[in-house]
């Protein structure tokens, strides 16, 4: 069984453990001085009975001994006809004692007088008796006691939380992309009020930081659109000239493909920099941008004897901003096209994933769980580490998940799920 560790609950077991060793330690001195009282009277009343008694005897020597239902006396040397006392209680000195006869308990007097000794047992049965169903009844009080206390202790528990809960609520509700509403005004001047204006101005102090990184994202992908428009045509006018050596055409090429790469990742930022509700959602033909980005990356395989199939098992219905998409689609066939030396690269589209195999150099499992950190870049790598931690940070954003499977050597298993569960 599972216990809950809530405040609620805490709070609620404090004030009932409170309340039951209170009620507890009241049951015990209760009793303790009900008990001690009630043996003082049984010693007061023996003491009364006895000097009674001798006063009795002195006045009249034939008068008989007590011999009620709760008193019980006897004298010593016994007359003829007079009862003794049990064999046991004849030997002791006087005073006050106790004993136990035939099961039954008796508080004991012992006086002596003139030659005689004089016995008095006073039957403990109904004390006893009592005694017990004083117990019971203290047993049931701090029961009841510990219950009413975890009650009230819930109750009131109930009532100081509800505004950490109804705090806890509304942080719950803040959008990380928008401006909290005020959090401190609705809450009183006390602990949780305070509380509640330091969330506000946490939560103040991340928006706005937020909105800081998000507008510098924006302004730097937007002043880099115009550089790489420029770069981008200067390339495709001296490409135009077919009179220009082969080796200068191959570096105008590779020009021409960072400038591609780098206006994509411009559109890329510029579109995680937007607001979620601003975003630019619609169904993306998934099977014409993976292979837009196999015909976009082939030069990455030169004249490498790698094997290249795409399998289409099913066409996924796929509503996103298709520039991001093709980002994380993208990143995982460049890699594969980039580490592959020979053998083969399959990529499998089905309903609920896209699969990237490869024979390539493969990555070392250590390094596994780092290749999605951010600058993180291989022996083998050229780009800035960017792409892996882009990816994953846009899947994020639409609830997929990507993940590598790998081993050195024997090649790499990219996998970008669309509804992953």
């Amino acid at each position: 069984m599972r216990i809950s560790r809530s405040l609620r609950f805490r709070v609620a077991t404090a004030f009932a453990a409170l309340g039951g060793v209170i009620s507890l330690v009241t049951a015990i001195g209760l009793y303790i001085g009900v008990r001690d009282a009630g043996e003082r009277l049984i010693d007061e009343t023996l003491k009364a009975e006895i000097q009674d008694y001798l006063s009795r005897r002195s006045r009249n020597p034939n008068s008989p001994p007590p011999a009620t239902a709760t008193l019980l006396g006897y004298v010593l040397p016994a007359r003829t006809g007079e009862p003794i006392p049990p064999a046991p209680i004849a030997e002791w000195p006087p005073g006050l004692h106790e004993t136990r006869l035939q099961g039954v308990f008796y508080r004991v007097a012992i006086a002596e007088r003139g030659g005689s000794r004089y016995f008095l047992l006073y039957n403990e049965t109904l004390f006893r008796q009592k005694q017990t169903s004083l117990l019971l009844y203290l047993t049931v009080f701090v029961v009841l006691m510990t219950l009413l206390s975890g009650g009230l202790a819930l109750w009131l528990a109930e009532r100081v939380i509800e505004p950490v809960k109804e705090l806890a609520r509304r942080v719950r509700a803040v959008r990380p992309d928008s401006h909290p509403e005020p959090l401190g005004k609705d809450f009183s001047h006390d602990e949780v009020g305070e509380l509640a204006q330091a969330f506000e101005q946490a939560l103040n102090r991340l928006a706005d930081f937020i909105d800081r990184e998000r507008a510098f994202t924006a302004d730097v992908s937007h002043e880099l659109r115009t550089p790489i428009a420029v770069i981008r045509g200067a390339a495709e006018v001296l490409l135009a000239d077919g009179s220009r050596p082969h080796k200068d055409r191959q570096r105008l090429e590779r020009i021409e493909r960072g400038a591609a790469d780098m206006a994509d990742l411009s559109t890329a930022l510029l579109a995680m920099a937007r607001e979620r509700d601003d975003e630019r959602r619609e169904p993306v033909d998934v099977v014409a941008l993976i292979e837009e980005s196999i015909e976009k990356h082939q030069h990455l395989l030169g004249k490498r004897p790698v094997d290249v199939s795409l399998e289409i098992l099913a066409r996924p219905r796929i509503v996103a901003d298709g520039n991001l998409l093709a980002i994380v689609v993208a990143n995982l066939i460049r890699n594969s096209f980039t580490y592959t030396e020979r053998g083969h690269v399959r990529i499998c589209l089905n309903e609920q994933a896209l699969t990237v195999t490869d024979t390539g150099l493969g990555i070392p499992r250590a390094a596994l769980d780092e290749v999605f950190k951010r600058f993180y870049k291989g022996a083998h790598s050229e780009g800035a580490g960017i792409g892996l931690s882009l990816a994953r940070k846009i899947c994020d954003r639409y609830g997929w998940s990507v993940a590598l499977d790998s081993e050195e050597g024997q090649g790499t298993r990219a996998v970008l799920r669309f509804y992953p569960g």
